[in-house]
């Protein structure tokens, strides 16, 4: 079996204020939400639900397909059609393949971070190989993939959080979470972690409404946070 250990204290500095950071994959390490988010919103088009980006990310961002499924029974009166999955499966993956390059900044950032890092996310371990493959990025994280598969609940559940937990023995107090969502900020909050809330694509008073204990929006600032600890007080913004 794979080793899904961040192996705690490789390369980790003493005195460091976490012990593990927990990194989001769409929209945190990989710039992949307005790509998938645009071709969803082209399906549901056709589907007769007239839908802006915008609105895409207020309705669906951060939702396992399964929550979207519902979601969109809900806005449509009715289920999607019986195929509907496997061409959204087929058409992202080819844009992704086409488009997807890492979040700004991102790859500077990892390059100066020295805690053990990992991925939880609520997508399905295929779409996190291939989007982590496409930017370049899969190496860094072979093996520290956790999903919404792995484990009994989705986000906002902190089920997959404190699986990546356990897994790096770490204790979920010591750990940092990246999100961008407030679904997963909910679910990080939810298994007793910092969060920190990326608001590039977000509006920053969601993250903190879900419980973000700050919110940036310059990846290049990451390493600095970390290295300044939890903040005094949360809902604190870079804006």
């Amino acid at each position: 079996m794979p080793d899904h250990r961040p192996h705690p204290g490789d390369g980790h500095a003493a005195g460091e204020p976490f012990q593990l950071l927990i990194l989001d994959c769409d929209g945190v390490l990989v710039d992949s939400e307005r790509i998938t988010n645009r071709v969803f919103a082209e399906m549901l088009g056709e589907l007769g639900l007239s839908l802006s980006l915008a609105d895409m990310f207020e309705y669906f961002v951060g939702l396992t397909m399964t929550q979207c499924l519902e979601r969109i029974t809900d806005l449509l009166g009715h289920p999607a059609p019986p195929g509907f999955v496997a061409a959204y499966d087929r058409r992202t993956r080819a844009a992704l393949e086409r488009e997807v390059q890492p979040v700004p900044g991102i790859v500077e950032a990892l390059d100066r971070i020295t805690l053990p890092c990992c991925v939880a996310s609520n997508g399905e371990q295929a779409k996190m190989r291939a989007t982590l493959g496409a930017t370049g990025l899969w190496p860094r994280f072979r093996g520290r993939t956790f999903s919404a598969e792995d484990v009994p609940r989705p986000k906002p559940a902190p089920d997959v959080y404190l699986l990546a937990a356990e897994r790096s023995d770490t204790d979920p107090a010591d750990c940092l979470v990246i999100e961008d969502t407030p679904t997963g900020v909910a679910a990080a909050v939810a298994a007793g972690m910092t969060v920190f809330g990326y608001a590039a694509s977000m509006p920053s008073h969601r993250l903190l409404a879900a419980g973000a204990h700050a919110v940036f929006e310059d990846m290049r600032e990451l390493p600095a946070r970390i290295a300044a600890g939890k903040p005094a007080s949360s809902q604190t913004s870079s804006r």
